[in-house]
């Protein structure tokens, strides 16, 4: 049941929408080209395998690990839910 002007089913479009949205983001952060043989953070060598895995990859483990951390405390998605965090 749909209120005022939106349509049926208009609440599912929108979460559609947002995980179209979602994953074309994501999809556009993967790494692309040739992958190094080394770390351009630490200079540490990337393994084989991690270069044929990830196609691009330019990051050894640990540094992806710590560049993926950084990436979440910044991701601007309210995951605490709370109308406080809401307000900021």
């Amino acid at each position: 049941m749909a209120g005022g002007w939106a349509n049926d089913g208009a609440v599912q479009e929108q979460i559609d929408s947002s995980i179209e949205d979602a994953i074309q983001r994501a999809r556009s952060q993967l790494p692309r080209g040739e992958s190094l043989s080394h770390c351009e953070e630490c200079a540490a060598a990337i393994p084989e395998a991690r270069r044929n895995a990830i196609p691009g990859v330019h990051l050894c483990v640990a540094c992806q690990i710590a560049h993926d951390k950084e990436q979440a405390r910044f991701s601007g998605y309210n995951r605490r839910g709370s109308k406080d965090s809401q307000l900021r």
